[in-house]
């Protein structure tokens, strides 16, 4: 069984963060552990609080798992300050993971702000160059650049000019667009990949960028190409989008465990 590591926030709701990567991770039929950087009071409405947690008990949390049990994959999510986003920097430097994708977590999709202060130096200097992916969305990316990404034409400089200054692969997401859902895979060695799909219209989309990465992550722990590993996990992710159970009064959740009741029934 392989093992994969989660460092993120925690969110009551369930719907993203450490709990999605957990379901995510198991879904995949992996051994999901964690590391805690925040712990979030929110649900399908909003974010209505957040407690980071002591930068040096991330680390510890981050050490305890690579001393007994080494993951194979490790994905980031919420960091939540530059202090925080240090010392996981440092602990990853100490252990290497193999695989190791950056979800550039910074604002929730209430549009509350998940990430203090203005740490993208510290991004861009010493977290992605670690990486072998990170996976920002169009907000996200256009607060790393400095730029508006209107097109697929903006998307793909923009995941040029990310994957040179980071020095890592990029999948820039495109679900802000409004015309259609394409995302834009930026390789080290320059080889560019569009995927495409139908655009989902849900309301349902609690977490999605959490999911996806985290998919990801499994897939290359499992062995997978960087191409097919993201080809899986957005087909993962649509599933789960179009299967949610329609909970909350807000954005919902998706249904990470879609493909386990499609095999039951």
């Amino acid at each position: 069984m392989k093992k994969v590591l989660s460092i993120a926030g925690s969110d009551s709701s369930g719907g993203a963060g450490i709990q999605a990567d957990i379901k995510t991770i198991t879904a995949h039929g992996m051994y999901a552990m964690t590391a805690i950087t925040a712990v979030t009071v929110q649900n399908t409405l909003g974010v209505n609080g957040v407690q980071a947690m002591d930068p040096e008990i991330v680390a510890e949390q981050i050490d305890a798992v690579f001393e007994d049990i080494r993951p194979d994959a490790v994905k980031t999510g919420m960091l939540g300050n530059e202090d925080i986003a240090v010392a996981v920097v440092v602990a990853l430097q100490r252990w290497r993971p193999a695989h190791l994708v950056v979800d550039p977590v910074m604002v929730s999709t209430s549009g509350c702000s998940l990430l203090e202060g203005d740490v993208k130096q510290v991004l861009f200097d010493t977290l992605f160059p670690l990486a072998e992916l990170i996976t920002p969305n169009i907000p996200e990316a256009e607060s790393l650049i400095g730029g508006v990404i209107k097109d697929e034409m903006a998307m793909r400089e923009a995941a040029r000019e990310i994957t040179r200054r980071g020095k890592c692969a990029v999948l820039l997401k495109g679900g802000h667009l409004a015309d259609e859902a394409l995302d834009v895979l930026v390789q080290q060695d320059g080889k560019e990949q569009i995927f495409r799909a139908p655009k989902i219209e849900s309301k349902d989309t609690h977490g999605t960028g959490c999911t996806l990465s985290a998919a990801i992550a499994c897939n290359l722990a499992g062995g997978m190409t960087m191409a097919d590993a993201v080809g899986e996990a957005k087909r993962y992710i649509s599933g789960a989008i179009g299967a949610a159970p329609g909970f909350g009064h807000g954005h919902g959740p998706v249904n990470h465990l879609w493909r386990m009741q499609e095999s039951k029934a």
